[in-house]
């Protein structure tokens, strides 16, 4: 579904055990970007909705923040429909990618570089994430003020297409230890964060913020 632009397009699964919706996002402009795959069985159903809205254009980006399976686990079955698709991510994830044999033409991004094409900039954020606390990376799209915060802000239940307002220095002074148990390393984070302006927080879990 399309969410907060006219551009940007949600796909969702919620898995009711544990309470808790998956989130991938697609950018649907001249070079798409597809942030996260979702796992193997996310990726099955995502496929299709995909295509529906790529209308047979071709996936130019596919981002990963980091390496676990509903951030990753379907590139294999991704990149076999859109073999042409860039992967963007940290060196980290960089590593297992091409550790669990799967192939890829593989940007890698540091903290603070860009990436831009005609009708979007991301600048990338380093960030210790799940599981291992290895490297990953936040996005934000700076001409629709879109971050892309992984698992980074989340909340549970089916929220699906679900908006809130939000205040963002009140979202990122609560990260938690729970989410960045290194409490230097989690200062570093916020004050990092803290000098962005988004608009507009799409999460990987639960429901997204108007900020």
């Amino acid at each position: 579904m399309q969410i907060a632009n006219q551009d940007l397009y949600q796909f969702s699964t919620y898995i009711p055990p544990i309470d808790l919706s998956f989130h991938q996002y697609l950018l649907a402009t001249d070079e798409p970007l597809l942030v996260h795959t979702g796992n193997i069985n996310q990726a099955e159903v995502l496929l299709p909705q995909l295509k529906e809205v790529l209308n047979d254009k071709e996936l130019g980006y596919i981002f990963i923040s980091h390496f676990e399976a509903d951030e990753c686990g379907g590139l294999p079955i991704i990149l076999k429909q859109f073999p042409r698709a860039k992967v963007i991510c940290s060196a980290v994830t960089a590593r297992q990618l091409n550790g669990f044999g799967i192939k890829a033409e593989v940007i890698v991004k540091k903290d603070r570089e860009k990436l831009s094409t005609a009708d979007y900039e991301l600048e990338f954020f380093v960030y210790p994430s799940e599981m291992h606390l290895w490297d990953g990376l936040l996005v934000m799209e700076n001409k629709r003020k879109i971050f892309f915060s992984s698992d980074l802000m989340m909340n549970n239940g089916e929220e699906i297409g679900t908006i809130k307002e939000a205040n963002w220095h009140d979202e990122i002074n609560n990260i938690s230890k729970e989410q960045v148990p290194d409490a230097d390393k989690r200062k570093q984070l916020q004050q990092k964060l803290l000098q962005l302006k988004p608009n507009f927080v799409a999460t990987g879990h639960g429901l997204c913020l108007k900020v």
